[in-house]
């Protein structure tokens, strides 16, 4: 068979690799993540496996596709309406900005600029845990209009980061107070923490919640904070380091329900 074509994809947090019919027909795909090619006819192995030769190092398995699990069988079965899985590092702000935009005559820049920039951020961080087993979902809405800017969920535990935008700015915590710059202190960390709680009561499983700083010229924290950790954009990569708390079922079937919408409405 000649004129196979691999397509790159990502969806629902899974990087894959398509092999496609010159008219789009996928034949089979690689999933990066568990370093499987499933084939949708066996007699096209050795075409499928010739194609995607270039893009895959080490051992592979390969077989028909895997019979889907409880959680992936959630998956399929939720409406796109109700799937927040799609959600992009903030969406709500990505949509609030496009259906009332700032005025283009103002003399300082629109807070909800600075405020997309840190989630995005932080949002392309957590994203790049997804190959270690962790999922991440972002502006999960909360009943009363709040939400989290992100839930990340992986062997580590369950995480509520909340992104606060601090460029160039010398940031003070002393619990529950957030100092940015010169501004007065505000109770962020007391928000943080009802957050979390109440995502714990919506996914019965114990959430931390995370405050990350984006871009901080200098972070102090003098004394002790409870619950919540404190970190830069930079280090974001440590909470993927963490393990030991949820076995990788535990993890999709955490996940599916939280990508959920309805998961989150009967709070």
């Amino acid at each position: 068979m000649t004129g196979l074509r691999v397509v790159p994809t990502r969806r629902h947090g899974r990087e894959r690799l398509y092999v496609c019919l010159p008219d789009g027909a996928n034949v089979a795909w690689y999933d990066r993540e568990t370093a499987r090619v499933s084939l949708l006819s066996e007699d096209r192995r050795e075409d499928v496996l010739a194609a995607l030769h270039p893009f895959v190092t080490g051992p592979v398995t390969v077989g028909p596709p895997p019979v889907p699990g409880p959680a992936e069988l959630a998956r399929l079965s939720l409406h796109p309406d109700d799937d927040l899985a799609p959600n992009r590092p903030g969406e709500a702000l990505l949509v609030a900005v496009d259906r009332d935009p700032a005025p283009g005559h103002r003399l300082r820049p629109d807070p909800r600029r600075r405020a997309l920039e840190a989630e995005q951020t932080v949002g392309e961080a957590l994203d790049a845990l997804d190959g270690a087993g962790w999922h991440t979902l972002h502006s999960v809405p909360l009943p009363g209009g709040d939400r989290l800017h992100h839930l990340l969920i992986g062997p580590g535990g369950l995480f509520a980061v909340h992104a606060l935008y601090a460029r160039k700015q010398r940031v003070v915590v002393t619990d529950p107070l957030v100092a940015l710059g010169r501004r007065e202190p505000l109770p962020l960390l007391r928000r943080l923490r009802a957050d979390a709680s109440r995502a714990a009561y919506a996914l019965t499983a114990e959430v931390r919640p995370v405050l990350a700083l984006v871009g901080p010229a200098r972070l102090s924290v003098p004394g002790p904070v409870r619950e919540v950790r404190v970190v830069t954009d930079a280090d974001l990569d440590g909470l993927g380091r963490l393990g030991g708390v949820l076995k990788p079922a535990d993890v999709e079937a955490l996940h599916a329900m939280a990508r959920d919408r309805r998961t989150w409405t009967r709070l």
